[in-house]
């Protein structure tokens, strides 16, 4: 799953109207911005494998420390922890550490069962990749109304909030589907490198929400 994490981040701005949407959508995409890191440092191992899933050409081999269950647990409590430590707000950390989980659970109803429960333990996963239509349709349903929730729950300060968001949310959706049907399989250290632009998400998300306001 990619932009159903963005959708997630996105929504959950009503819940916690105080926290940046740059560190909500760092929270959602913690697991998967971890991720490329620790294959680059040959910890976790991914390889081509057209035809694996109808959706994905990718089998994911291992990725014990950003992918188990275990793990994801722990990076949700170091998460929330930190913010806590640095805010001071109970609620923004509890709704964090729920965002780190969130990502492995939506990626448990998309993947095929290579999501490990801990390291070296057995592995889950519904296989919602195994259908094309059915893949698209959840993704941009929560993409749609995750979007919705944040224009509800923001407004604009100026020009900027509103076209940086628009252009935002648009290159998002170019993203993915430019990656959902790229004819290109790329090997680990290439899909690493490209992977790690994710980060680019967290300052423009940042960028976005100075520039909007809660509406009360």
């Amino acid at each position: 799953m990619f932009i159903g994490h963005f959708a997630v981040a996105l929504a959950a701005k009503k819940t916690v109207p105080r926290v940046r949407l740059g560190t909500l959508v760092m929270a959602a995409q913690w697991l998967d911005l971890l991720w490329p890191v620790f294959l680059l440092l040959g910890l976790e191992q991914v390889k081509a494998a057209p035809g694996i899933t109808r959706f994905s050409p990718f089998d994911f081999v291992s990725y014990p420390y950003t992918h188990s269950l275990a793990a994801v647990v722990g990076w949700a409590v170091l998460f929330g922890g930190v913010y806590f430590a640095i805010r001071r707000n109970v609620r923004g950390a509890v709704v964090l550490g729920l965002l780190v989980i969130s990502h492995w659970v939506l990626d448990w109803f998309t993947h095929r069962p290579d999501l490990p429960l801990y390291p070296g333990g057995p592995k889950v996963g519904l296989g919602l990749w195994n259908s094309v239509a059915g893949t698209l349709i959840v993704e941009i349903l929560l993409f749609v109304i995750g979007s919705a929730i944040y224009l509800k729950t923001t407004r604009t300060k100026d020009r900027i909030g509103s076209i940086g968001l628009w252009c935002f949310l648009v290159f998002l959706l170019l993203m993915y589907f430019a990656a959902s049907f790229s004819p290109n399989v790329p090997p680990q250290n290439q899909l690493a490198w490209g992977a790690l632009s994710m980060w680019i998400f967290v300052p423009w998300a940042y960028w976005i929400d100075r520039h909007r306001e809660v509406r009360t």
